[in-house]
Protein backbone atom coordinates (compact mmCIF):
# COMPACT_ATOMS: atom_id res chain seq x y z
CA UNK A 1 0.00 0.00 0.00
CA UNK A 2 1.26 3.82 -0.91
CA UNK A 3 2.57 5.66 2.06
CA UNK A 4 0.39 8.75 2.22
CA UNK A 5 3.03 10.63 4.11
CA UNK A 6 5.09 9.82 1.20
CA UNK A 7 2.98 11.22 -1.75
CA UNK A 8 1.79 14.89 0.58
CA UNK A 9 5.71 15.08 0.36
CA UNK A 10 6.04 14.72 -2.76
CA UNK A 11 3.52 16.70 -3.47
CA UNK A 12 4.59 19.67 -1.53
CA UNK A 13 8.34 19.57 -3.44
CA UNK A 14 5.94 19.60 -6.76
CA UNK A 15 4.21 22.83 -5.13
CA UNK A 16 7.47 23.76 -4.42
CA UNK A 17 8.80 23.90 -8.77
CA UNK A 18 5.47 26.48 -9.61
CA UNK A 19 7.98 29.31 -8.20
CA UNK A 20 10.71 28.98 -10.23
CA UNK A 21 8.99 28.19 -13.65
CA UNK A 22 8.97 32.05 -13.98
CA UNK A 23 12.14 32.59 -14.72
CA UNK A 24 12.88 29.62 -17.21
CA UNK A 25 13.49 29.99 -21.17
CA UNK A 26 11.35 28.54 -23.49
CA UNK A 27 13.38 25.17 -23.97
CA UNK A 28 13.59 24.80 -20.27
CA UNK A 29 10.04 25.50 -19.72
CA UNK A 30 9.17 22.90 -22.28
CA UNK A 31 11.38 20.31 -20.39
CA UNK A 32 9.98 21.25 -17.18
CA UNK A 33 6.35 20.54 -18.59
CA UNK A 34 7.27 17.61 -19.67
CA UNK A 35 8.74 16.32 -16.52
CA UNK A 36 6.43 17.94 -14.00
CA UNK A 37 2.90 17.14 -16.05
CA UNK A 38 4.36 14.66 -18.59
CA UNK A 39 1.01 12.13 -19.37
CA UNK A 40 3.54 9.22 -19.35
CA UNK A 41 5.91 9.80 -16.88
CA UNK A 42 5.46 12.91 -15.18
CA UNK A 43 6.08 13.29 -11.92
CA UNK A 44 2.48 14.40 -10.84
CA UNK A 45 1.08 11.68 -13.22
CA UNK A 46 3.60 9.40 -11.55
CA UNK A 47 1.61 9.95 -7.99
CA UNK A 48 -1.61 10.05 -9.29
CA UNK A 49 -0.95 6.21 -10.20
CA UNK A 50 -0.79 5.38 -6.64
CA UNK A 51 -4.42 6.96 -5.41
CA UNK A 52 -6.23 3.29 -6.10
CA UNK A 53 -4.00 2.00 -3.57
CA UNK A 54 -5.07 4.09 -1.05
CA UNK A 55 -7.78 3.70 1.95
CA UNK A 56 -11.21 6.10 0.98
CA UNK A 57 -9.68 9.05 3.43
CA UNK A 58 -5.79 9.27 2.03
CA UNK A 59 -7.60 8.80 -1.50
CA UNK A 60 -9.67 11.94 -1.06
CA UNK A 61 -6.65 14.10 0.33
CA UNK A 62 -3.90 12.71 -1.75
CA UNK A 63 -6.32 13.24 -4.99
CA UNK A 64 -7.47 17.02 -3.70
CA UNK A 65 -4.14 18.17 -2.98
CA UNK A 66 -3.01 16.90 -6.44
CA UNK A 67 -5.37 18.77 -8.49
CA UNK A 68 -4.77 21.88 -6.51
CA UNK A 69 -0.73 21.21 -7.57
CA UNK A 70 -1.93 20.39 -11.44
CA UNK A 71 -3.73 23.81 -11.74
CA UNK A 72 -0.41 25.53 -10.12
CA UNK A 73 1.67 24.15 -12.34
CA UNK A 74 -0.39 24.91 -15.57
CA UNK A 75 -1.26 27.95 -14.87
CA UNK A 76 2.08 28.71 -14.23
CA UNK A 77 3.42 27.12 -17.00
CA UNK A 78 0.86 29.20 -19.42
CA UNK A 79 1.81 32.36 -17.81
CA UNK A 80 5.56 31.96 -18.60
CA UNK A 81 5.07 31.14 -22.29
CA UNK A 82 2.63 34.05 -22.25
CA UNK A 83 5.63 36.30 -20.88
CA UNK A 84 7.93 34.90 -23.15
CA UNK A 85 5.95 35.74 -26.38
CA UNK A 86 5.63 39.22 -25.02
CA UNK A 87 9.71 39.36 -24.07
CA UNK A 88 9.90 38.06 -27.88
CA UNK A 89 7.84 41.21 -29.33
CA UNK A 90 9.45 43.75 -26.91
CA UNK A 91 13.03 42.04 -28.27
CA UNK A 92 11.55 42.92 -32.24
CA UNK A 93 10.35 45.99 -31.72
CA UNK A 94 13.70 47.31 -30.33
CA UNK A 95 15.48 45.30 -33.06
CA UNK A 96 13.07 47.82 -35.58
CA UNK A 97 14.75 50.66 -37.11
CA UNK A 98 12.19 53.35 -36.63
CA UNK A 99 14.24 55.55 -38.67
CA UNK A 100 13.65 53.56 -42.03
CA UNK A 101 10.83 54.62 -44.28
CA UNK A 102 7.24 52.59 -44.69
CA UNK A 103 7.08 49.82 -47.29
CA UNK A 104 4.78 50.87 -49.57
CA UNK A 105 1.78 47.98 -50.26
CA UNK A 106 0.88 47.42 -53.57
CA UNK A 107 -3.02 47.18 -54.81
CA UNK A 108 -4.57 45.28 -56.60
CA UNK A 109 -6.76 46.40 -59.55
CA UNK A 110 -8.57 46.08 -62.86
CA UNK A 111 -6.16 46.19 -66.00
CA UNK A 112 -7.19 49.32 -67.85
CA UNK A 113 -8.23 47.54 -70.74
CA UNK A 114 -10.32 45.58 -68.72
CA UNK A 115 -11.68 48.50 -67.14
CA UNK A 116 -12.55 50.60 -70.13
CA UNK A 117 -14.46 47.24 -71.74
CA UNK A 118 -16.86 47.08 -68.87
CA UNK A 119 -17.67 50.37 -68.93
CA UNK A 120 -18.04 50.36 -73.31
CA UNK A 121 -20.35 47.49 -72.32
CA UNK A 122 -22.29 48.69 -69.59
CA UNK A 123 -23.53 51.67 -71.39
CA UNK A 124 -24.76 49.13 -74.23
CA UNK A 125 -26.61 47.31 -71.82
CA UNK A 126 -28.47 50.06 -70.68
CA UNK A 127 -29.49 50.12 -74.53
CA UNK A 128 -30.86 47.17 -73.75
CA UNK A 129 -27.68 45.07 -75.84
CA UNK A 130 -26.94 42.05 -74.11
CA UNK A 131 -23.39 40.80 -73.49
CA UNK A 132 -23.05 37.63 -76.19
CA UNK A 133 -19.63 35.43 -76.22
CA UNK A 134 -17.94 33.28 -78.96
CA UNK A 135 -15.22 30.40 -79.61
CA UNK A 136 -11.83 32.07 -80.16
CA UNK A 137 -10.68 29.44 -82.46
CA UNK A 138 -13.04 29.40 -85.36
CA UNK A 139 -13.53 27.92 -88.89
CA UNK A 140 -13.01 29.92 -92.25
CA UNK A 141 -17.26 29.82 -92.75
CA UNK A 142 -17.79 31.59 -89.73
CA UNK A 143 -14.58 34.29 -89.32
CA UNK A 144 -15.17 35.24 -93.44
CA UNK A 145 -17.61 33.18 -95.73
CA UNK A 146 -20.65 34.19 -93.49
CA UNK A 147 -19.57 37.57 -93.58
CA UNK A 148 -19.56 38.15 -96.93
CA UNK A 149 -15.50 37.78 -97.04
CA UNK A 150 -14.62 37.05 -101.08
CA UNK A 151 -12.48 34.14 -101.64
CA UNK A 152 -9.76 36.45 -102.66
CA UNK A 153 -9.94 39.04 -99.56
CA UNK A 154 -6.25 40.05 -98.16
CA UNK A 155 -7.62 39.36 -94.93
CA UNK A 156 -7.52 35.61 -95.46
CA UNK A 157 -3.78 35.34 -96.31
CA UNK A 158 -1.78 33.50 -94.78
CA UNK A 159 0.19 36.83 -93.42
CA UNK A 160 -2.92 38.27 -91.87
CA UNK A 161 -4.61 34.85 -90.50
CA UNK A 162 -3.62 32.69 -87.95
CA UNK A 163 -4.44 29.30 -88.98
CA UNK A 164 -4.24 26.15 -87.14
CA UNK A 165 -2.70 22.44 -88.24
CA UNK A 166 -6.10 20.94 -88.03
CA UNK A 167 -8.62 18.90 -90.33
CA UNK A 168 -11.04 20.76 -92.05
CA UNK A 169 -14.80 21.01 -90.66
CA UNK A 170 -17.66 20.21 -92.71
CA UNK A 171 -20.88 21.91 -91.79
CA UNK A 172 -23.04 18.65 -92.35
CA UNK A 173 -20.71 18.04 -88.66
CA UNK A 174 -22.85 21.11 -86.32
CA UNK A 175 -25.71 19.13 -85.34
CA UNK A 176 -26.94 21.73 -83.31
CA UNK A 177 -26.81 24.41 -85.54
CA UNK A 178 -28.95 22.76 -88.29
CA UNK A 179 -31.54 22.08 -85.52
CA UNK A 180 -31.78 25.51 -84.89
CA UNK A 181 -31.82 26.57 -88.12
CA UNK A 182 -32.28 24.12 -91.01
CA UNK A 183 -32.67 23.68 -94.48
CA UNK A 184 -35.92 23.56 -94.38
CA UNK A 185 -36.42 26.95 -92.97
CA UNK A 186 -34.54 28.44 -95.62
CA UNK A 187 -36.60 26.99 -98.43
CA UNK A 188 -39.89 28.18 -96.25
CA UNK A 189 -38.49 31.94 -95.66
CA UNK A 190 -37.27 31.78 -99.51
CA UNK A 191 -33.99 32.39 -98.49
CA UNK A 192 -30.56 30.43 -100.11
CA UNK A 193 -29.36 28.08 -97.54
CA UNK A 194 -25.64 28.97 -97.63
CA UNK A 195 -24.28 27.72 -94.95
CA UNK A 196 -24.56 23.66 -96.46
CA UNK A 197 -20.77 24.04 -97.40
CA UNK A 198 -17.54 22.72 -95.93
CA UNK A 199 -16.76 24.80 -93.01
CA UNK A 200 -13.00 25.02 -93.60
CA UNK A 201 -9.69 25.57 -91.85
CA UNK A 202 -9.50 26.26 -88.86
CA UNK A 203 -7.97 29.38 -87.48
CA UNK A 204 -8.09 31.89 -84.41
CA UNK A 205 -10.24 34.37 -84.87
CA UNK A 206 -9.54 37.68 -86.40
CA UNK A 207 -12.55 39.43 -85.13
CA UNK A 208 -15.37 39.32 -82.70
CA UNK A 209 -17.68 39.20 -85.75
CA UNK A 210 -18.09 35.41 -85.97
CA UNK A 211 -20.38 35.90 -83.29
CA UNK A 212 -22.72 37.74 -84.40
CA UNK A 213 -23.40 34.80 -87.02
CA UNK A 214 -23.56 32.43 -84.04
CA UNK A 215 -26.10 34.84 -82.39
CA UNK A 216 -27.95 35.26 -85.60
CA UNK A 217 -27.95 31.24 -86.43
CA UNK A 218 -29.40 30.46 -82.94
CA UNK A 219 -31.75 33.22 -82.21
CA UNK A 220 -34.24 34.58 -84.39
CA UNK A 221 -34.60 38.53 -84.57
CA UNK A 222 -35.21 40.53 -82.82
CA UNK A 223 -31.61 40.52 -81.88
CA UNK A 224 -29.13 43.29 -79.52
CA UNK A 225 -25.81 42.23 -78.67
CA UNK A 226 -22.59 43.53 -77.36
CA UNK A 227 -20.00 41.22 -77.88
CA UNK A 228 -16.16 41.47 -76.20
CA UNK A 229 -12.95 39.41 -76.41
CA UNK A 230 -9.82 38.73 -77.86
CA UNK A 231 -8.48 38.33 -81.38
CA UNK A 232 -5.66 37.54 -83.07
CA UNK A 233 -3.80 38.73 -86.06
CA UNK A 234 -0.07 38.09 -87.38
CA UNK A 235 0.56 41.76 -86.70
CA UNK A 236 3.92 42.89 -85.74
CA UNK A 237 4.49 43.76 -81.95
CA UNK A 238 5.08 47.65 -82.28
CA UNK A 239 3.91 50.48 -80.78
CA UNK A 240 0.70 50.42 -82.15
CA UNK A 241 -0.42 46.75 -83.07
CA UNK A 242 -0.25 43.66 -81.30
CA UNK A 243 -0.88 40.21 -82.83
CA UNK A 244 -3.52 39.49 -79.81
CA UNK A 245 -6.19 42.62 -78.88
CA UNK A 246 -9.16 42.78 -77.39
CA UNK A 247 -11.74 44.60 -79.68
CA UNK A 248 -16.37 45.15 -78.99
CA UNK A 249 -18.49 44.74 -81.33
CA UNK A 250 -22.52 45.84 -81.48
CA UNK A 251 -25.36 43.60 -83.55
CA UNK A 252 -28.92 45.06 -83.80
CA UNK A 253 -30.95 43.37 -86.01
CA UNK A 254 -34.96 43.94 -86.05
CA UNK A 255 -38.18 44.48 -88.89
CA UNK A 256 -37.30 48.34 -89.49
CA UNK A 257 -33.71 49.16 -88.14
CA UNK A 258 -32.34 52.29 -90.33
CA UNK A 259 -29.20 53.87 -90.68
CA UNK A 260 -30.49 56.66 -88.22
CA UNK A 261 -30.65 53.67 -85.73
CA UNK A 262 -26.76 53.84 -85.93
CA UNK A 263 -25.82 56.70 -85.47
CA UNK A 264 -28.19 57.99 -82.62
CA UNK A 265 -27.15 54.93 -81.06
CA UNK A 266 -23.70 55.55 -81.54
CA UNK A 267 -23.61 58.91 -80.65
CA UNK A 268 -25.20 58.53 -77.44
CA UNK A 269 -22.25 55.51 -76.48
CA UNK A 270 -19.84 58.11 -77.64
CA UNK A 271 -21.41 61.14 -75.37
CA UNK A 272 -22.08 58.74 -72.36
CA UNK A 273 -18.23 57.43 -72.56
CA UNK A 274 -16.38 60.68 -73.52
CA UNK A 275 -18.23 62.86 -71.99
CA UNK A 276 -21.42 65.40 -72.84
CA UNK A 277 -19.89 67.85 -75.34
CA UNK A 278 -18.48 65.08 -77.81
CA UNK A 279 -18.95 65.91 -80.98
CA UNK A 280 -19.25 62.64 -83.62
CA UNK A 281 -19.09 62.70 -87.16
CA UNK A 282 -19.18 59.87 -89.69
CA UNK A 283 -17.17 59.15 -92.93
CA UNK A 284 -17.71 56.52 -95.56
CA UNK A 285 -15.94 53.40 -95.62
CA UNK A 286 -15.86 49.97 -96.90
CA UNK A 287 -16.08 46.32 -95.10
CA UNK A 288 -17.32 43.46 -96.42
CA UNK A 289 -19.74 42.78 -93.68
CA UNK A 290 -22.13 46.23 -94.32
CA UNK A 291 -23.70 47.97 -96.10
CA UNK A 292 -23.30 51.06 -96.33
CA UNK A 293 -20.44 51.28 -94.04
CA UNK A 294 -18.85 54.37 -92.17
CA UNK A 295 -16.18 55.33 -89.64
CA UNK A 296 -17.14 57.30 -86.50
CA UNK A 297 -14.72 59.66 -85.13
CA UNK A 298 -15.03 61.96 -82.10
CA UNK A 299 -13.71 65.09 -81.36
CA UNK A 300 -10.08 64.81 -79.77
CA UNK A 301 -10.28 64.88 -75.95
CA UNK A 302 -6.54 66.34 -75.72
CA UNK A 303 -7.27 69.70 -77.65
CA UNK A 304 -11.35 69.80 -77.41
CA UNK A 305 -10.86 70.01 -81.29
CA UNK A 306 -8.36 72.50 -81.79
CA UNK A 307 -5.51 70.57 -83.25
CA UNK A 308 -2.87 68.58 -81.51
CA UNK A 309 0.11 65.91 -81.92
CA UNK A 310 -2.68 63.38 -80.33
CA UNK A 311 -4.87 64.05 -83.11
CA UNK A 312 -2.69 64.63 -85.71
CA UNK A 313 -3.41 68.33 -85.70
CA UNK A 314 -7.40 67.35 -87.00
CA UNK A 315 -9.25 67.63 -84.32
CA UNK A 316 -10.51 64.28 -84.81
CA UNK A 317 -9.95 60.67 -83.45
CA UNK A 318 -11.30 57.82 -84.76
CA UNK A 319 -12.96 55.26 -82.58
CA UNK A 320 -14.78 52.67 -84.46
CA UNK A 321 -16.20 51.25 -87.92
CA UNK A 322 -19.87 50.41 -88.65
CA UNK A 323 -22.81 49.79 -90.88
CA UNK A 324 -26.06 48.45 -92.01
CA UNK A 325 -25.24 44.49 -92.12
CA UNK A 326 -25.20 43.75 -95.56
CA UNK A 327 -27.89 41.48 -96.93
CA UNK A 328 -25.92 38.65 -97.63
CA UNK A 329 -24.47 38.05 -93.97
CA UNK A 330 -28.13 38.13 -92.76
CA UNK A 331 -29.33 35.53 -95.78
CA UNK A 332 -26.03 33.37 -94.70
CA UNK A 333 -27.29 33.47 -90.86
CA UNK A 334 -31.36 32.22 -91.72
CA UNK A 335 -32.35 35.60 -91.28
CA UNK A 336 -34.87 37.19 -94.15
CA UNK A 337 -33.40 40.35 -95.79
CA UNK A 338 -36.24 41.40 -96.67
CA UNK A 339 -38.51 41.24 -93.62
CA UNK A 340 -35.33 42.20 -91.48
CA UNK A 341 -32.72 44.82 -91.13
CA UNK A 342 -29.55 46.32 -88.80
CA UNK A 343 -26.38 47.04 -88.02
CA UNK A 344 -23.01 46.47 -86.45
CA UNK A 345 -20.24 47.82 -85.21
CA UNK A 346 -16.82 47.36 -83.83
CA UNK A 347 -13.84 49.24 -81.55
CA UNK A 348 -10.71 48.30 -79.95
CA UNK A 349 -11.12 49.38 -76.39
CA UNK A 350 -7.11 49.31 -75.97
CA UNK A 351 -6.89 52.06 -78.89
CA UNK A 352 -10.03 54.03 -76.67
CA UNK A 353 -7.87 53.50 -73.75
CA UNK A 354 -4.91 54.60 -75.08
CA UNK A 355 -7.26 58.06 -76.36
CA UNK A 356 -8.64 58.94 -73.08
CA UNK A 357 -5.04 58.41 -70.56
CA UNK A 358 -2.64 59.99 -73.29
CA UNK A 359 -1.32 56.84 -74.16
CA UNK A 360 1.45 56.13 -76.95
CA UNK A 361 2.71 52.81 -76.99
CA UNK A 362 -0.02 49.76 -77.23
CA UNK A 363 3.12 47.61 -76.08
CA UNK A 364 2.77 48.84 -72.07
CA UNK A 365 -0.49 47.55 -71.72
CA UNK A 366 0.92 44.01 -72.05
CA UNK A 367 3.96 44.41 -70.04
CA UNK A 368 2.44 44.15 -66.82
CA UNK A 369 4.78 47.13 -65.46
CA UNK A 370 3.37 47.73 -61.94
CA UNK A 371 4.64 51.43 -62.50
CA UNK A 372 2.44 51.69 -65.27
CA UNK A 373 -0.34 49.62 -64.19
CA UNK A 374 -0.07 51.85 -60.88
CA UNK A 375 -1.85 54.97 -62.02
CA UNK A 376 -4.93 53.37 -62.72
CA UNK A 377 -5.12 51.15 -59.35
CA UNK A 378 -5.52 53.84 -57.56
CA UNK A 379 -3.05 52.50 -54.71
CA UNK A 380 0.64 52.69 -54.20
CA UNK A 381 2.82 52.35 -56.89
CA UNK A 382 6.43 51.11 -56.29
Amino acid sequence: MPDTAELEARLAALQAEVGPLATLGEKDLEAAEVRLLGRKQGALTEILKQLPGLPPEGKRAIGAEANRVKQALEAAVAARREALVAEARAAEARAQDRTMPGRDRWTGAVHPTTAVMEEIVGIFNGLGFARATGPEVETEWFNFRALNFPADHPAMDMHDTLYLDLPERRRGDDRRANRSSGVGDHERRGVPDRRVRPEGRYLMRTHTSPVQVRVLLHNPPPVRVVIPGWVYRKDTFDASHAPVFAQIEGLAVDEGISFVDLKATLAHFARAFFGSKTAVRFRPSFFPFTEPSAEMDVSCGVCGGSGCPACKGSGWMEILGAGMVHPHVLANCGVDPERYTGFAFGMGPQRIAMNRHGIHDIRLFYEGDMRFLGQFAGGVTP
